[in-house]
């Protein structure tokens, strides 16, 4: 009988354990804070970093800005002040999302400052702080979520639970600032500036990520959030963001398929042509939406390919028929190059910001810059 050699196996690689790479470069972030920071025209620059740093990860994103000088850092959530805290130790941290009942005394113990946008809120913190603890006052000029309508903000004004609640910060938030022809801005800006008068004690921060690029929003403080992380805060011009995120998967499977052949669940696409396909190892479970389902793409080889049929939990279909750079073993890139995260949204019906916050915690993650 003929001997048959059997080559030994090797390791197995950190893409191959994982099934997918996300690659997240830092100093782009850095290079990000540092240009919008260029623009705020004498204003200090924060990092709003809330959803875990948009899904980059606080523990790695958060000293990354403070070693690059930003000194300033937003959340949501009471819960996410706290891991930035940890992150942080020397950093303000104000929590956007305000002053749960009953939270007072953990945000003391953490010393976070809840950005209050309520008489409840402002009466229980300054109840607690006595003029001691810092927090910013959140005045609503438009997007009727939180923050006090600019009448009460108006009428607060000189009331001695300002100075008891220790406010240092006077905010409010665009509605439509990626938007620079929506007259609502205008209406925005000046209603802000009437609020700002009535309080000139105070730093004032009106400008998201695109409102920096607003005339008349810059004000004292800057609050870029997506924009750090290579979201385009201006759409319809160039993105003058560098890309931050970067998603590869690798290619488990190659085959041949005759016409009229089905792949994917319910056979939902079926084979024009002689076709050859190829499975990834990522699917939904990793924060890649379903909605791409017959209307994404991935690169292979620098090549387009196709995303068929629906995406499942764990695997996609591509066609690759124009790639022959696509073997088993190779990588498909899902974010990156031509397809960034403002591209990967709109093939998903949604925005960067959803695919961004999205990310998965399956993948091996890679911090580079």
């Amino acid at each position: 009988m003929e001997a048959v050699c059997v080559a030994e196996a090797g390791p197995v690689t950190e893409i191959g354990a994982h099934g997918a790479r996300l690659t997240i470069d830092l100093g782009a972030i850095v290079a990000n804070w540092r240009f919008l920071a260029a623009r705020g025209a004498g204003a200090d620059c924060a990092a709003v970093v809330k959803a875990d740093a948009y899904g980059c990860g606080i523990g790695r994103v958060g000293p990354a800005l403070w070693a690059a000088g930003c000194r300033t850092f937003f959340v949501a959530h009471l819960s996410e002040g706290v891991a930035a805290r940890a992150a942080l130790p020397e950093a303000a941290i104000y929590i956007l999302n305000g002053l749960p009942p009953g939270a007072a005394e953990a945000f003391a113990a953490h010393e976070l400052r809840p950005v209050l946008g309520s008489i409840a809120e402002l009466s229980d913190w300054a109840a607690l702080s006595s003029g001691r603890l810092p927090a910013a006052l959140h005045v609503d000029t438009g997007m009727n979520r939180l923050g006090l309508p600019v009448p009460e903000a108006l009428d607060l004004a000189g009331d001695g639970r300002i100075t008891a609640a220790g406010i240092d910060l006077l905010l409010s938030h665009f509605v439509s600032a990626e938007k620079p022809e929506d007259p609502v801005n205008a209406r925005q800006i000046a209603d802000f500036a009437r609020v700002r008068a009535a309080y000139p004690q105070l730093r004032a921060s009106l400008a998201n990520s695109s409102g920096v690029f607003l005339d008349g929003a810059r004000h004292d403080l800057l609050r870029p959030g997506y924009a750090l992380f290579g979201g385009n805060p201006i759409p319809g011009g160039a993105n003058p963001m560098r890309p931050v995120v970067r998603l590869e998967a690798l290619i488990a499977q190659v085959r041949d398929v005759a016409v009229g052949a089905t792949a994917g669940y319910n056979g939902r696409w079926t084979a024009p042509r002689p076709s050859r396909l190829a499975t990834l190892s990522l699917g939904y479970a990793d924060g890649f939406p379903r909605a791409v389902s017959g209307r994404g793409q991935a690169l292979v080889g620098g090549v387009p390919c196709p995303i068929l049929g629906l995406v499942s939990m764990d695997l996609i279909i591509l066609d690759v028929t124009a790639a022959p750079a696509a073997t088993r073993g190779a990588t498909a890139v899902l974010i990156g190059d031509i397809l960034d995260i403002d591209a990967v949204g709109r093939s998903a019906g949604t925005i960067g910001y959803e695919i961004l916050t999205g990310l998965g915690s399956r993948y091996v993650r890679d911090y580079v810059g």
